[in-house]
This record gives C-alpha cells, structure tokens and sequence, in this order.
C-alpha cells in the first residue's frame, strides 16, 4: 500500500524503474519521450493563433490574419503529424518494454531461493497485485512522457493567460484540489483492494476450477457446479463492494474539486470580459486558453492519477520483489562441497510456517552420515517433506542451522547447493513439453542428450511408459496441444521420477513419495536398485527417502522418525523395531493391514 506520506520515499522505486527501461530500450524512449514532448507545442499554440485571427479580422489586418491562419494549418498539421510518429514509436517502444517487464517479474519470481513467497498469504497478496500490474506496468513509461507534455502544454497555456494579464496565473492553483484528490484516490483504491485480495484469488481458484479439465470429474460427479459458480459470484461481490465504495467516496471529493476549479474558471472570464474591458481577442483567448487549461489539468492530474496508482505503487512492489529475491545468499560466502566427508547436520533447528498456530519442526538435532541411504517416516503432518525442503534450502530455519559437514549451509548459495542435488517429489509438476524435454529438464545442460535422458528412463524404470507413446520420446505430451498425448497419473509420476534421476552424480538425492502411485513391489525394487548404486559412490552422497511403505523404508541404513515436530526416534529397522517404540506401532500398524 502506498499512502502520500510514502511519495518521497516511493520516488526511488519509480528511478529505478525509469533506469530498467532504459537499460533495455535506451534509443526507444528516448524517442518516444522527445516525440511525446514535440506533439505538445503546436497543440498549445492554437489559443495563441485564434486571438491573433480574431484582432486581426476585427482590425482589418490582413497580414495578422494571415499569419494567424498559416500558424492554424501548421498546428493543426504538426500535431497530427507528431501525435502519428510519436503513436508509432510509443507503440514499439511499449510492446518491447512489456516482454522486458513480463520476463524481469518471472525472472525475480524464479530467481527466490525459497519457496516462502508461494505460501504466504501476506506475500501472495502482494504478488496477486503486482501481476496484474505488470501488464500495464508498460503504460507508466507512456504516463510519464504524457505528464510531461501536458505539463509543457500547462506551461505554454498559462503564459499564454499571463499574457492577458499576470493574476490569471492563479487559475493553476484553484486546480491543487484536483491534483490532490488525483494523487489521493488510487492509493486509497489500491489499499482496500489489496486488502480483498483473498476474495479475489479465491474468485480466480472457484473459476478455474469449474472450467478447466482437471477438475471436471469431480465437478460433473458431486454436482458442485452450480456451488462453484455461485460461491464465485459471492467472493466477487466481497471483493468489489469495499472497492466499489472507496471508488464512491473519493469520486465525490474528486467531483467537488473540479467544481471549485470550475467556478474560478467562470471568474476568471468575467473578469477578462468585464474586469479588464478586454478585446474580443483577449476573450476568445481566454475562453479557449482556460477550456483547454482545464483539459490539460484534467489529463495532467489523470496521468498523475496512474503514476501514482499504477507505476508509484507497481514500481514499490516490483522493488519489493528485487530486494526480497536478493535479500537470499545476501551472506553466502562459500563454494558448495563437491564431495560429503562427515555428512549433513542439523542443530537446534526449527520452522514455522506463516500463520501457523505451533512449529512444524522444533529443535531438531539430527546427523545424516555421508554415503548413506537415510529414510524418513512419521504421520501426516509430523514434519517429514519440512525437514527435506530445509536440507534443500526451500525454506530458511525459523532459528537453528543446517551445516554441510562443518559449512553452514546459509553460507552456501542456494543456486550452488541445488546443483548438487537430484530429486522427485509427490506433488510434482506436469510439464507438457515433449517426453524428451520433460525427463531431460533434470539437467538443463543435458536436455537434448538422448542417450542421457534413456539412462534416466530406465533408472526410474518409466521404460514402459515410453514403450506406449506413439513417438516415443519426440511425443508432445498433453492433449491440449497438437498431436498431444495424455497419459495417465502414474505414468506422469514416471516421467517425474525420471526427471529426477538425470544428474548422474547428485551429493543429494531427495526422493519424497515419488511413487504414491505405483504398487509397493515396484516401488521396492526401483528403490532397492537405487539404493545400491547410492552406496557404491565415491562422493559420500545422501539418499533421503520420503515414504509411507516400510517395506521399501526397511531397507535404509537409517531412519528417522518424526512425530509432532520432532525427531523422536532413529535407527536401523532392526534397532528401531527392538525399541518397540512409535515406529515399531507405525510397523505393526500397517503390517495388520495386509494381512
């Protein structure tokens, strides 16, 4: 939210905007501001050439006339001529700079090292803004060239008004109001539309969810069509009356603005005319001066209006974003380890998700040794994918460390750390890329090496997969897209799987219940092979296995069991079952369950 308070401190953020743009496009705007400000004097100068035409017809010089008359056409001429050019330049100018901006905010997004601002309620509120602000965020360079050329418009106008006589000049400041109320309404707008931002997102999710494909079964087999629709409308309604009302209140402060302007206006005329006794020149320039002295201000204080409501407060947003996406590895300092001696260590650790009414891990102390297959159980909710998004830097420790042998792992760059690191995780992404693209992003160096990506394939045992696509691994996936497969759920989860397994020499490899929709045997004997070839590297890499079967967890060298945020106990299968603790419940719990 931007209040008036705010402007000085806000006018940082616009620079550096103003500077990003030119970085991108220097020749462009600095074309499109020159045009913007040529287009600007003719148009001011008509008021001029109509007083001159009009004592020179009443004088009878012809010469005057004429002169006012050539000085009309070249105007009329020029403005058009320049409005033209400048409508060009701007244009091209703007479709460059929105694709700079789009990029620049994905970028920034992309760039976070965390995955907080994904989560956060208070920051996705923030974000919902600032996308929508970042396809008019290309209008504000077009806003501030318009205000300055109306401004030169002003400029010319009231010396133009100065010229009749010197007290008309006070004519700009019964405009304030209107200045001020411009300046004051969208910040107003923008505050309580950023407050029912959670009603519009929550509008967004009802619609997408009634017509997009994924949902439709669902949606078609309960009935809960009409809900959604309706239950979309209500949260519209929630978020655009507070809006429609501070909409309401500022038009009517606005309204009473422009009357105060207006009534100076009518005096100022009449003073002209009756006041000073002035000629008919005099009054034809004063009555088209001040009408277009009032178009000027109101075109001046309406681009004021979206600078400081779009660009001023899109501008601080879009700063937020830069500096909260660099505020990460701001103090990392060290190169990522190419080889585990010791293992990865946690002391003290704890995290709290945003809003959250207790931790969701609290003083963890744990020691995962190098070379090791580490497995990781616990109920639901007990802190299990927590734990591994922290070891991969997802999230930063609400307090406590993560040390890489004896390296504190804040020190280390999360971009340095991640390529260290290998995966597949339950909620993964469906990348509608060709089969190959899909597997290969796991290794973005190797994307197009298909014998790389075959190896991955048949690491995650996802050779069936591909064995039913028509094309093989040149199949566009995904039947929204010409010549696009579907595939099923399970088969996604392969390709996953395998996108997971393309860096062959991961120091971490995080496998948080990849395979929830493969049956247990397959999943044991993908695991078991995996396992193996882990504890033949050289580089003391760390396996952590994510999983609810213990028939796959028995296998791991050790494993941690997490219960209401805390490591509770650890250990070897064997160890852990002689403790006859939570894990041995946990065991014996879904051992029952096959028989």
């Amino acid at each position: 939210m931007t209040r008036s308070d705010d402007l000085p401190r806000a006018l940082p953020a616009m620079w550096r905007l103003c500077k990003l743009g030119y970085q991108h496009e220097p020749w462009l705007l600095v074309a499109a501001f020159l045009m913007t400000l040529l287009a600007a004097v003719p148009d001011a100068l008509l008021a001029l050439w109509l007083k001159i035409l009009a004592d020179g017809v009443l004088d009878g010089d012809r010469q005057a006339a004429l002169l006012a008359t050539t000085g009309l056409a070249l105007s009329v001429t020029a403005t058009w001529f320049l409005r033209t050019v400048s409508t060009r330049i701007s244009r091209r100018f703007r479709d460059r700079v929105t694709i700079m901006l789009e990029a620049h905010v994905a970028r920034l997004q992309a760039s976070v090292a965390t995955i907080e601002h994904h989560e956060r309620r208070d920051y996705l509120d923030r974000l919902s803004v600032l996308r929508k602000q970042v396809f008019v965020l290309d209008h504000m360079y077009m806003s501030l060239f318009s205000t300055c050329g109306w401004i030169l418009r002003l400029g010319l106008t009231v010396a133009l008004l100065m010229s009749i006589h010197p007290a008309l000049a006070f004519l700009l400041l019964f405009a304030l109001p209107t200045v001020v109320s411009s300046s004051w309404r969208p910040g107003v707008e923008r505050a309580v539309e950023e407050q029912q931002a959670p009603h519009s997102r929550l509008a967004d999710h009802l619609f997408k969810t009634a017509t997009t494909p994924a949902p439709g079964k669902e949606v078609r087999v309960i009935g809960i069509g009409p809900d959604l629709v309706a239950g979309r409308r209500r949260e519209w309604e929630q978020w655009y009356g507070p809006i429609a009302a501070a909409r309401w209140t500022s038009a009517v402060w606005h309204g009473i603005a422009w009357a105060i302007f207006g009534a100076a206006y009518v005096g100022a005329v009449l003073f002209v005319a009756s006041g000073l006794n002035g000629s008919v020149g005099d009054v034809l320039l004063i009555l088209a001066a001040g009408a277009r002295l009032s178009a000027y201000i109101g075109a001046t204080v309406g681009e004021i209006g979206f600078l400081r409501g779009i660009w001023l407060d899109g501008s601080r947003r879009l700063v937020w974003l830069e500096n909260y996406a660099a505020s990460f590895d701001s103090t990392a300092d060290q190169p990522a380890p190419e080889r585990l001696v010791d293992g990865i260590h946690l002391e003290k650790v704890s995290f709290s998700y945003a809003g959250a009414s207790r931790p969701a891990l609290e003083d963890v102390d744990l020691s995962l040794p190098a070379g090791k297959v580490i497995a990781v159980v616990g109920e639901n909710g007990a802190g299990k994918s927590t734990l591994v998004k922290l070891i991969c830097k997802l999230y930063e420790p609400s307090s406590g460390r993560v040390l890489l042998d004896d390296r504190p792992l804040d020190r280390i760059p999360a971009e340095a750390w991640r390529s260290k690191i290998a995966g597949a995780f339950q909620d993964f992404f469906r990348f509608e890329f060709r089969a190959a693209h899909s597997v290969g992003l796991g290794d973005l160096p190797r994307l197009d090496d298909v014998p790389a990506v075959t190896t991955a394939v048949g690491r995650a045992g996802a050779e069936d997969v591909l064995e039913r696509l028509e094309s093989g691994l040149d199949t566009q996936l995904g039947s929204t897209w010409p010549d696009g497969a579907e595939i099923s759920f399970g088969q996604w989860q392969k390709l996953a799987l395998a996108r997971g397994f393309m860096r062959d020499r991961p120091l971490l490899l995080v496998l948080d219940e990849p395979t929830a929709a493969l049956d247990a045997e397959t999943e044991h004997a993908l695991f078991e092979r995996y396992a193996a070839a882990a504890k033949d590297s050289s580089d003391g890499r760390i396996t952590i296995l994510v999983s609810h079967r213990f028939s796959t967890v028995r296998m791991a060298d050790l494993i941690v069991v997490l219960d209401g945020a805390h490591v509770v106990e650890t250990g070897t299968h064997e160890e852990l079952m002689a403790l006859d603790g939570h894990y041995a419940d946990l065991y014996r719990i879904q051992a029952a369950a096959y028989h």
